[in-house]
């Protein structure tokens, strides 16, 4: 990474991220001047119990959040954060006054910007409150409200990485999470914008048939063979031939229906229509890129990696091969935001969620629960 400007201050945050998948709670720590500084310390994940992720599942698509039960199971969500942080900081050696600032994004349980709302599940003074740490949250809402798509977020921490790597741009980085997403990268141009699904819809394929939370190494969608005339169907969805910046909740593609084939089959069926809408997303890219860097549990999935290279023709690595934590990325990401939120930076761009200016985003909440708003 790039040495620090004498300039700038170094600040060691935290970020928390519970993606899309809801399949638990990644919590990192860096170093980072929130410019072209990054010095990744530490990383721990810990995953949701059955129990509370069909807590959040109930929370999907419902907009009412100052509901009593939504606001209970948003405090239970935001105090399960703390046991985590407490831990990375003591594997770290480290106590809590080491720490300059927490970026925490919190559950996204509905996304629909059309109508100017996103709302990410997080108390953050409450976090704050508990921790004694400085806390910025609540980052979509800014660009959102601006007319911004308020996704994909990573963009403007994959740019400080790749900038920084030894590599020949252009490239492409794919966030396969929960909804899947890319960053393309220029030496002087950035643009970004979700493809389609990402990993939840296998996932819960895949849990509902066998129990297990997905398909490891992707085996069982190696074994099938996708249906055609549902797949078909999926791709003839206006969104993949509507220009970037766009975005997607995770649920906007569930009524593809595969109830009536085999697990196997079902598998591989979800799995295609998320490898064939990233290649459709890659073809709107400004020029293709030298490699695509995969970044996300979907990293893990071999058939997933395989076919997207098949389609692309391009070369297809995981995150991991640059020395970046595929794993940790997202909560990196977020803690190098609250860093450029602290100062004034912005982290959304026209050329990644459409907002009309560079737009700085993020709520910070400090422990005598007193807030200032982007």
């Amino acid at each position: 990474m790039k040495k620090a400007s004498e300039n700038h201050k170094i600040y060691r945050v935290i970020g928390c991220m519970s993606g899309t998948a809801m399949d638990g709670i990644d919590v990192a720590m860096i170093e980072t001047d929130g410019y072209g500084y990054i010095k990744p310390i530490g990383f721990i994940s810990e995953s949701h119990d059955p129990e509370f992720r069909e807590k959040l599942r109930a929370c999907l698509n419902r907009t009412d959040r100052d509901s009593d039960d939504i606001m209970a199971i948003e405090r239970e969500f935001t105090l399960r954060h703390i046991p985590i942080i407490n831990k990375l900081i003591q594997n770290l050696n480290l106590s809590r006054k080491d720490i300059d600032l927490i970026g925490i994004h919190g559950q996204t349980t509905h996304h629909d910007p059309d109508q100017n709302i996103t709302i990410q599940l997080c108390d953050g003074g409450l976090l704050a409150q508990e921790t004694g740490i400085d806390t910025v949250y609540d980052f979509r809402q800014a660009d959102v409200k601006s007319g911004g798509q308020g996704a994909p977020f990573l963009p403007v921490y994959h740019r400080a990485l790749a900038l920084n790597a030894e590599i020949n741009l252009p490239i492409a980085i794919i966030n396969i999470g929960g909804v899947g997403n890319i960053t393309w990268i220029d030496h002087d141009q950035m643009v970004a914008f979700d493809t389609g699904p990402g990993n939840a819809m296998i996932d819960d394929w895949v849990n509902t048939h066998t129990g297990d939370p997905y398909d490891k190494d992707g085996k069982i969608a190696a074994k099938g063979i996708a249906d055609q005339t549902i797949l078909d169907e999926f791709l003839s969805s206006p969104y993949f031939s509507k220009k970037y910046p766009k975005s997607l909740d995770r649920n906007d593609f569930r009524k593809s229906e595969v109830s009536h084939l085999s697990l196997e089959n079902g598998a591989r069926t979800l799995l295609e229509m998320t490898v064939q809408s990233v290649a459709m997303g890659m073809s709107q890219c400004p020029t293709s890129p030298n490699a695509i860097y995969v970044t996300g549990g979907g990293r893990h999935n071999k058939t997933i990696m395989k076919r997207i290279s098949e389609i692309t023709k391009l070369p297809v690595h995981s995150t991991d091969s640059l020395g970046w934590n595929g794993d940790a990325m997202e909560a990196e990401g977020f803690a190098y935001m609250a860093v450029r939120r602290l100062l004034n930076e912005p982290i959304s761009f026209p050329s990644t969620t459409g907002c009309p200016v560079p737009t700085i985003g993020g709520v910070i909440a400090t422990p005598d629960k007193k807030t200032a708003a982007a």
